[in-house]
């Protein structure tokens, strides 16, 4: 099998791979997700504005209705009556398809992080391929959309008849009704159907989201050889060494700290350096577990006060052990009389206490 291959990409995605999808505007996302958000948008904006609604529109229509013969249809007769028309439709359609589109902003958010990009806009030859347009058109991906879609159609068509059905007797009566009462009648319906659209698409929409992740997440999976490939290119780049590079002094610095309760004494400087001993009946020899200046000597001071370890001053001594022993190393011969000296005074200052 060749590399690269579908079938040997059976590694999780590293982040690096998901932040370069990322930024090609590659990610998971589900239409279901927005159109639930925009018929919900939909909703709330025409139950909120249905009595205005219906005044507005009795309002624009009673005239066709009500005085048809007054209608002039001369040229600019039907061009004023046709931008008041639109005017008109604009009016009381503003607020809702405002909502519709606010919403669906809000369905992206809610399915991943902002994302600026101009990469699906770049012309791409296999997205004018008739080849590679026919593969696309009976492709898995094409027959699961072409299913989910006749699923939608079929619930979402069934739980709204069987909504509506226990009406249709009003329905049939809607044709002798008052204009005022029709459009109230018809405005309810609308917000009827839409609410069960909305409790048929709630479910559908959150099990599509679930399957475009994963699918998403199938579509990035990496080699073997794409991940080692990775790591070399990354272990290249001077950012990235640096970064790496802080992590690690990061994490040892945590585990050094983590050490110091554990210290018989700490030497200090007093202010600009600090070395952390750790003995016992048990050593023959201190062991360095923690060592730092500056802002790291501070921190290794707070943390032995806090967990009640002696802090001893002794500047030579502290700038001596700084320089010649390493963490986890013993301390060096040519300071074992220095050394003894302090640790004595810290187990007799024990007794005492004691």
């Amino acid at each position: 099998m060749a590399e690269g291959d579908d079938g040997e990409k059976t590694e999780e995605p590293t982040q690096k791979k998901l932040d370069d999808a990322f930024k090609k505007g590659d990610v998971a996302k589900s239409q279901e997700v927005n159109l639930f958000f925009g018929l919900l948008a939909a909703t709330l904006g025409i139950s909120a504005m249905s009595t205005g609604m219906s005044t507005d529109v009795v309002i624009m229509l009673r005239r066709f209705i009500a005085i048809p013969h007054d209608i002039l249809v001369d040229e600019a007769s039907i061009l004023l009556l046709t931008k008041q028309v639109v005017m008109g439709a604009g009016a009381v359609l503003f607020l809702p398809l405002l909502l519709f589109m606010v919403a669906g902003v809000i369905g992206n958010l809610v399915q991943h992080k902002p994302l600026m990009t101009t990469e699906k806009l770049k012309p791409k030859l296999n997205k004018i391929s008739l080849f590679a347009g026919a593969k696309r058109l009976f492709s898995g991906q094409s027959i699961a959309n072409f299913l989910k879609g006749l699923f939608k159609l079929v619930v979402v068509t069934s739980l709204i008849v069987w909504a509506v059905w226990p009406d249709k007797e009003m329905l049939r009566q809607l044709m002798t009704a008052d204009l005022n009462l029709l459009l109230y009648i018809i405005l309810e319906m609308v917000i009827k159907v839409f609410i069960v659209a909305l409790v048929a698409m709630a479910p559908i929409a959150l099990a599509d989201y679930l399957y475009q992740k994963a699918t998403w997440m199938k579509k990035q999976r990496m080699s073997l050889k794409e991940i080692k490939d990775e790591h070399k290119q990354m272990e290249g780049d001077p950012l990235i060494k640096g970064k790496i590079r802080q992590l690690r002094m990061e994490r040892a610095r945590g585990r050094m700290m983590a050490e110091v309760p554990n210290a018989a004494v700490v030497i200090t400087n007093p202010t600009h350096y600090a070395v952390a001993l750790k003995y016992n009946d048990d050593m023959n020899v201190p062991v360095c577990i923690a060592k730092g200046v500056d802002e790291v000597a501070l921190r290794i001071r707070e943390v032995a006060k806090d967990n009640d370890v002696t802090i001893v001053e002794n500047p030579p001594l502290a700038r001596a052990l700084y320089a010649s022993v390493e963490l986890e190393e013993v301390v060096p011969t040519e300071h074992y009389k220095a050394v003894a000296q302090v640790i004595g005074y810290v187990m007799r200052l024990k007794r005492v206490i004691s």
